[in-house]
């Protein structure tokens, strides 16, 4: 049997109890996104963006689904200690693919903004939800995003009014939790509201080593002349699997900064899709990933051109060691009346095995003619000559190989927009590659 056929399967017995456990608004596409998933099935190597990921393979083991919404006993409160010095975050959880309703003195929001439970909300503003949800993420052009569509539940919505400026960063933790092997579909759905600005950083943890299976959906709209940072850093295990897809709209004179960041994983398959819609939007798309043992990291990304006078800015770095496989293709498109554009594509790769893999394709597609555009890709070693004169300076082979490393993806913390985050991250790398960090040193489930 085909790992389509379980699903098809499952979601034809058990569709009643799914939207019954959901809210109307995210019930409304699950059909048309079931018919979808039908007609497409899982994304194969044919298609571009999973050349290097067979997606089937890592769907046909059988997980464990929690569609009938049970309450998972564990208080993310008492076991989740975040111990980055100096940043003060209002911090909230998503237990699996639940958002967790417990309070905490740290999550207060000014009066307007909405930061909670995508069910809830849908029930209590379900004009607001419906505008949004499901109209970024187009479950016709891809098999994972019509599965998650078919199956989310619940997620998360954040909602910044207008001119609203939210000084605190919000914190969203992503916790697995299971004594089975389990797969979650999560759903997050950003909106900011034009003159707002906002940051929020997304962390995702494995509490418990057994196999986990993660779909994630983020729609973010960013409004006229909004400022929005979107932070995500992945510390999970070799036992996880993640597949995650971004769609951000960009309104006029928008600023937004995507910084995503993998340290620990098993195999991860992340897509990134930007459209700078108006005049005069900006976006910084940033990535790292670090990987060893057989570690696979696959990033994605389409930045669409399609208003005037707009910049995109696009750097992504890996280290690869052991037998580690990295994949990266980056696609620019100015479309035809996208004058004044600039736009820069880069990506740095190092394997620091023979036995390492990294693949990459940066692409670039334009039909105006006043634009600056460039892209360029490199996979390499560690600097023999900067290694020998370390040596010669009395700093050890590892040493200096760690140093190296350290350097070379600092470039990409280095865009973050929040000091105290910044500097706990260049703790974190370098711990990683010394190899003292097997997990989020903040979190007190992982000690």
């Amino acid at each position: 049997m085909k790992a389509e056929q379980q699903y098809i399967d499952l979601f034809t017995q058990y569709e009643a109890m799914i939207c019954q456990h959901s809210a109307e608004a995210l019930n409304a596409p699950r059909a048309k996104a079931f018919a979808d998933f039908e007609a497409l099935g899982f994304p194969t190597r044919k298609q571009e963006r999973y050349r290097y990921t067979e997606v089937s393979k890592y769907f046909a083991p059988d997980y464990g689904l929690n569609l009938n919404r049970l309450q998972i006993p564990v208080n993310p409160y008492e076991v989740f200690k975040c111990d980055v010095p100096n940043m003060s975050t209002s911090l909230y959880f998503v237990v699996n693919d639940a958002f967790d309703k417990h309070d905490h003195p740290t999550a207060q929001l000014p009066e307007g903004v909405i930061f909670g439970c995508l069910k809830e909300v849908a029930e209590t503003h379900p004009e607001l939800v419906k505008k949004y949800y499901g109209k970024l993420a187009d479950t016709s052009k891809d098999g994972v995003v019509a599965f998650n569509t078919m199956f989310a539940q619940d997620g998360v919505l954040m909602y910044i009014p207008k001119n609203m400026v939210l000084e605190k960063p919000i914190q969203l933790v992503n916790i697995l939790r299971a004594d089975v092997n389990f797969l979650v579909n999560r759903r997050i759905l950003i909106i900011v509201e034009s003159g707002a600005q906002a940051r929020l950083l997304i962390c995702d943890h494995a509490m418990d080593d057994v196999n986990f299976l993660s779909t994630q959906v983020i729609e973010a709209y960013v409004g006229e002349n909004a400022v929005f940072d979107l932070y995500e850093l992945e510390e999970t295990h070799n036992s996880t699997v993640r597949f995650s897809k971004l769609y951000v709209n960009q309104e006029a004179g928008s600023n937004v900064l995507l910084n995503g960041m993998t340290l620990h994983n098993g195999t991860t398959c992340n897509s990134a899709d930007v459209t700078l819609a108006g005049p005069g939007a900006e976006v910084n798309l940033c990535g790292m990933a670090i990987a060893d043992k057989n570690e696979q990291v696959d990033n994605s990304t389409f930045i669409d051109h399609k208003a005037s006078d707009c910049t995109s800015n696009e750097l992504f770095k890996y280290v690869l060691d052991d037998q580690a496989v990295g994949a990266f293709a980056g696609k620019v498109l100015v479309r035809e009346g996208a004058q004044r554009t600039s736009s820069q594509q880069t990506n740095r790769n190092i394997c620091a095995t023979r036995e390492a893999r990294m693949y990459t394709q940066p692409q670039l597609e334009i039909y105006a003619d006043d634009v600056k555009c460039s892209h360029g890709a490199t996979v390499g070693q560690l600097d023999e000559g900067a290694l020998f004169y370390m040596q010669q300076r009395g700093i050890s082979l590892k040493e200096a190989r760690l140093l190296l490393m350290f350097a070379f993806v600092n470039e990409v913390i280095d865009h973050i927009r929040m000091d105290a985050l910044k500097d706990r991250l260049h703790l974190l790398v370098e711990k990683r590659f010394r190899g003292e960090l097997n997990k989020c040193q903040g979190c007190a489930i992982c000690k």
